[in-house]
């Protein structure tokens, strides 16, 4: 029997407006005592995240894997790894999620496999062999050398030579996570098959990883060199464009969208590039559902920096980006923002001030906790890109530290055995779970606040229409429905923006006078009730 007709496809859905909470599972918690996360660990911890106030988890990888790459190396997209707990662990945790009202959502790694994966397996074999077409492979080029000059995210040429056969297959990142060729049908085909399996047996959606990454240049073009006064990010784009954001991508994701409506699953994607229009140009209602804003994981904090970058995100993807402040790629929010106290000041702020705009907040576990990155030893380094000479990322470790649960327990409560990573920075009784939770001026209190006020504000999820508010220079405002939000990157100050009630701030350092106005300490977010109309001066 033929399924049944998708729903009609709207910009709403559960995901409209929900706040995520992304789960680094290796470092959240061991149920087993091996030094390494797993789900167990995190169904252990269900009420942490229920009483956070998020609506949908998202896992870093759980699928079976050598681990080379921590997962995104996948070798089965069928079943969890036994490490992790296999199936059983999964539908108890999918079971106990959904009893607590949120959704869980897992990672997808379409763009490549791992090399001890059974299609690349039989790759391998020869220029015929069954799966051949599955990968990208190209002949030498004329010196013998690499068919063109792409370089890998992780270093090094992006071609690895198969002495076996005389061609090169093509890798995006680590050797051993070889490209699959998405210009083939059957590669297609074997990853419908793969989200209908999951969704069926009831998972919420997939974050796509590197979902601008699944086609080449077909004319195998060499890419120019950058310029030396371009940008960072624009000269990384222009580094990997030979196999990261080809315009024909976005198309791919129709058979998926159509496959998740059906099951009312979320694809929300990764999608890597600077600017927010190519970002833009992966979300429709009938591609994906949301995807990544991620400059905004590379900011410092600069109060112009951040509102240009909010202004023209806001404007491109309107309430179809997701906004992180850090994730297990990139330095954690306290770190990018100064450390110490003052980072996790500037964090709480930037948290309060995303988490008003359209689309979705998410949260880096830890982060609610106001964590820092850990200090990790050379010879205990765990990334595979420790190591590999200059790479367009660095060492992520830092980010990925175990998250500290409880300072009575042995490491913090995060295992009985030896953490795969040390624990870093974040040591102190102060950073754990046990000490916040009573602590109500602790970032997991003003976190939990945040969350809940928000999650009242009807007025302001209502609309993704946003108006901008030019209140000086060290203050970033602006007007969404009822509510108006001010951040102040600068010394304190008070601020005239009409009558107005005080719904939450990001410390206490925030008054509200009928007569005076609106006093903002500094690094500093409050979020205001309008009782009257605020519009740019």
């Amino acid at each position: 029997m033929d399924d049944p007709p998708p729903p009609p496809t709207t910009t709403t859905g559960w995901w409209s407006g929900a706040v995520g909470y992304q789960v680094y599972v290796r470092s959240f918690a061991d149920s087993t005592g091996d030094g390494v996360g797993d789900l167990g660990g995190v169904l252990a911890h269900v009420d942490h995240i229920a009483d956070l106030g998020v609506d949908y988890v998202w896992l870093n990888p759980v699928f079976p894997s050598p681990g080379l790459d921590h997962g995104y190396d996948v070798s089965d997209y069928t079943t969890i790894a036994d490490e992790m707990g296999g199936m059983p662990a999964f539908e108890a945790l999918r079971d106990a999620l959904h009893d607590n009202g949120i959704r869980l959502v897992m990672d997808v790694v379409p763009g490549h496999t791992s090399s001890a994966h059974p299609w690349f397996v039989s790759a391998r074999r020869g220029r015929d062999a069954p799966h051949r077409d599955f990968f990208v492979w190209r002949d030498p080029a004329p010196d013998g050398g690499p068919p063109t000059n792409w370089e890998s995210v992780f270093g090094g040429s992006a071609w690895e030579y198969d002495e076996r056969s005389g061609q090169y297959w093509m890798h995006r990142f680590l050797p051993d996570q070889p490209d699959l060729d998405w210009r083939n049908p059957a590669v297609r085909a074997a990853f419908d098959d793969i989200l209908s399996l999951w969704f069926e047996r009831g998972l919420d959606g997939f974050r796509v990883d590197v979902a601008q990454g699944l086609l080449a240049d077909p004319e195998w073009a060499d890419v120019p060199d950058v310029p030396p006064d371009m940008p960072r990010a624009q000269g990384n784009d222009l580094r990997l464009s030979g196999f990261m954001g080809r315009p024909e991508t976005p198309a791919l994701y129709r058979s998926w969208r159509r496959i998740a409506d059906r099951h009312d699953a979320l694809l929300l994607g990764e999608v890597a590039l600077s600017s927010p229009e190519a970002v833009a140009a992966y979300l429709s209602d009938d591609l994906l559902h949301r995807a990544f804003f991620l400059p905004l994981q590379h900011t410092g904090w600069n109060r112009d920096e951040i509102a240009e970058m909010l202004v023209g995100a806001v404007a491109a993807g309107g309430g179809r980006f997701a906004w992180p402040q850090s994730s297990h790629d990139d330095p954690r929010a306290a770190t990018r923002f100064g450390g110490g106290a003052t980072g996790t000041r500037r964090a709480l702020a930037f948290l309060h001030l995303v988490a008003t705009l359209p689309g979705n907040p998410v949260i880096l576990a830890g982060d609610e906790l106001g964590l820092e990155n850990g200090l990790i030893p050379a010879g205990l380094a765990q990334d595979p890109v420790s190591g590999r000479g200059e790479t367009l990322v660095a060492s992520r470790d830092g980010s990925r530290t175990p998250m500290p649960w409880d300072a009575e327990r042995p490491n913090m409560g995060f295992t009985t055995g030896t953490p795969w990573l040390p624990l870093g920075a974040n040591r102190a009784a102060a950073d754990t779970v046990a000490h916040q939770r009573d602590d109500p001026g602790s970032p997991l209190q003003r976190t939990r606040r945040l969350l809940e006020t928000r999650r009242g504000l009807t007025g302001m999820l209502a609309t993704d229409d946003v108006t901008w508010l030019d209140l000086g220079p060290d203050l970033l405002g602006l007007r969404r429905g009822d509510v108006v939000v001010v951040c102040n990157f600068g010394p304190s100050t008070t601020v005239d923006v009409g009558r107005c009630r005080l719904l939450v701030a990001s410390s206490d350092d925030a008054v509200v006078d009928d007569r005076d106005g609106v006093s903002i300490g500094r690094d500093t977010t409050v979020l205001l009730r309008a009782a009257e109309a605020v519009t740019s001066p």
